[in-house]
């Protein structure tokens, strides 16, 4: 399935988990971590059934953020986490497989790993790697942070984290989710950034707020002119091969094999995006 916006709900707000139900983000992400405080750890844990039941995640991802194991909260949140129907926990602040594993002996759950440290930056590749991983989503707040980064609207300050945990993702074979962008009255900062994410080639956009998913759709799908150009290529690359040449000029650039399967790629995150609006 696409995953192009992850959205964050708080599972402590029953109005918010309900209106999470007919939203058109990609994936939601039932979070007991940061967005719910410490007195009301225990009711959002209870909370968790209702909030996956029923249609709450039909065609979409389903993750639930825990609490970090070392936290008072944490265990308890995988166990009230075994036998509901959810897809997913993302783990916080993963910095090394090591905090996987810990997280895997308890649960049989796929894990996504939230890399939100220095330490987690430079560990990606092992982490990544572990055989239990499904995806990375950046914490790019408690990264900035810990980095001592100043706010920028380009994100120079985060290019080498980005770049190096998507470089491992890539490696693995493992979906990468941008990080959230805190400018919620900013559409035009939030839209560039998501254009951005893109087109470093992350797969998608971690989501604060739903007034932000039409544009994160909008930017992690093939537009028109995309999709026409991949047609095109496949069938001048096709044309090519058939009259015993090698490679094909279209739009006077060089199409090779390597230009067709990211055009047979991007047709399928099309098919992909289409069968899920028609579901």
């Amino acid at each position: 399935m696409p995953i192009r916006s992850l959205l964050y709900v708080p599972a402590s707000n029953a109005r918010a988990l309900e209106k999470s139900r007919s939203l058109s983000c990609d994936g939601v992400i039932i979070d007991l971590e940061d967005a719910v405080a410490p007195q009301a750890k225990a009711a959002a844990r209870a909370a968790l059934p209702a909030a996956l039941e029923g249609g709450a995640g039909r065609n979409r991802l389903r993750l639930v953020r825990i609490n970090a194991l070392s936290s008072p909260w944490g265990q308890d949140d995988l166990v009230a986490l075994g036998g509901l129907g959810c897809d997913g926990v993302a783990v916080p602040k993963v910095s090394g497989p090591a905090d996987l594993d810990a997280v895997a002996a308890r649960c049989d759950l796929p894990l996504w790993a939230m890399i939100e440290t220095a330490r987690g930056v430079l560990s990606a590749p092992a982490i990544c790697g572990h055989p239990r991983l499904a995806g990375v989503i950046m914490g790019t707040n408690d990264l900035a942070r810990e980095l001592g980064a100043r706010p920028r609207a380009d994100r120079m300050p985060l290019w080498t984290a980005l770049q190096g945990v998507l470089l491992a993702a890539r490696a693995a074979g493992v979906p990468a989710i941008d990080g959230v962008c805190n400018a919620l009255d900013e559409p035009e900062r939030f839209a560039a950034e998501c254009v951005q994410g893109r087109d470093m080639g992350f797969d998608g956009k971690s989501l604060i707020h739903p007034a932000q998913i039409a544009a994160a759709n909008a930017a992690f799908a093939p537009s028109a002119d995309e999709i026409d150009l991949a047609r095109r290529r496949i069938a001048g690359f096709e044309a090519a091969q058939a009259a015993g040449q090698g490679v094909a000029v279209v739009d006077g650039e060089i199409v090779e094999a390597l230009h067709v399967e990211t055009a047979r790629k991007t047709l399928a995150l099309a098919e992909r995006i289409a069968a899920e609006v028609d579901a």
